[in-house]
């Protein structure tokens, strides 16, 4: 389940750098083509205005489905697992960040990863039936 979790934040983080870039590039593009046949200021303020309404549109169209979808929303499952995965599948923007901020924050305190790290192990090794070797 770990696993597939990271999987998915992974993915989730690759595409949406690479969405991010995309728009950079088309912005960039768009803004030398027209400082062909415009001036510099000219050709920024275009690029703007295009970008601003294309923003303006996507928000419209996603504020208008979201009255649709309140009507279908599921109960929120019991425990804190539960709801984590609720709110990641329902919400996948709020899931990825919420992801790296954990990431990051395992990454500022190595002692906390290595705690949640052997919890996890220590959970297979009980469900794969392994025991605790001991050292004389």
């Amino acid at each position: 389940m770990f696993k597939g979790i990271v999987k998915r934040l992974v993915a989730t983080s690759v595409v949406a750098a690479s969405v991010f870039l995309a728009v950079v590039f088309l912005g960039l593009t768009i803004f030398y083509a027209l400082g062909l046949v415009m001036t510099p200021f000219g050709a920024a303020a275009v690029t703007f205005g295009l970008f601003a309404l294309v923003a303006l549109i996507v928000t419209l169209v996603f504020l208008k489905s979201q009255d649709h979808d309140d009507e279908e929303d599921e109960d929120e499952p019991d425990g804190l697992v539960g709801k984590v995965l609720h709110i990641v599948r329902e919400r996948p923007i709020i899931g990825a960040v919420g992801g790296l901020g954990a990431a990051f924050l395992l990454l500022r305190n190595p002692a906390l990863a290595a705690i949640i790290a052997s919890m996890v192990a220590e959970r297979k090794m009980d469900q794969g039936g392994y025991t605790k070797r001991r050292r004389r």
